[in-house]
């Protein structure tokens, strides 16, 4: 079964984008490439048991089993060496992307306390945003009583556009609460 975001991203958005971005060719029409969720952990150079609840968390949020992060060079300063493990992340492609995103923006963002819109000024200038995140709370999957420290973590989604602007309406036919006036 394809992802509700999926289905109406196929019968619904490409056509509208499609004339929105006066593009001509229907394979150019921006669309969801990947979603990468990524927690790092800057207490697990001391302990890495820290580590455990991080990946359980990420694992329930994402649904598929995350990837621990390594320290690519040493920082004496942090106390990191290289090949410590510092965090976790998930990719999330294709059908699991479209069903991730749906979560996203109708459970967990409306969630977090005081929201008024996520930023549009987190796009990096090659079609792609980045969303942070103060606390896993927000996501349903996350068992309240079983955590112990809020973490952060950073969601960038991964889209075919070219430039901003064509990511930009990808993500408002999606549904993203755009802040207004930002």
């Amino acid at each position: 079964m394809a992802a509700r975001l999926k289905e109406k991203y196929q019968k619904e958005i490409k056509q509208a984008l499609q004339k929105e971005l006066g593009i001509e060719n229907p394979m150019a029409v921006p669309k969801l490439e990947k979603i990468v969720l990524n927690m790092g952990l800057g207490e697990a150079t001391q302990n890495t048991k820290l580590l455990d609840p991080l990946v359980a968390d990420l694992m329930a949020i994402a649904g598929q089993k995350p990837v621990t992060t390594k320290a690519k060079k040493s920082i004496a300063a942090f106390k990191v060496r290289a090949g410590m493990s510092i965090g976790a992340m998930v990719t999330l492609r294709n059908d699991k992307a479209y069903e991730f995103l749906d979560r996203l923006i109708s459970i967990a963002l409306p969630r977090v306390r005081d929201f008024r819109g996520v930023s549009t000024k987190s796009f990096d200038g090659r079609g792609n945003y980045t969303l942070g995140l103060r606390d896993q709370l927000i996501f349903p999957e996350i068992d309240y009583s079983k955590v112990e420290k809020l973490k952060g973590m950073n969601i960038t989604i991964v889209t075919t556009a070219r430039d901003d602007n064509g990511a930009r309406a990808l993500l408002r036919h999606f549904g993203m609460p755009f802040r207004q006036g930002a």
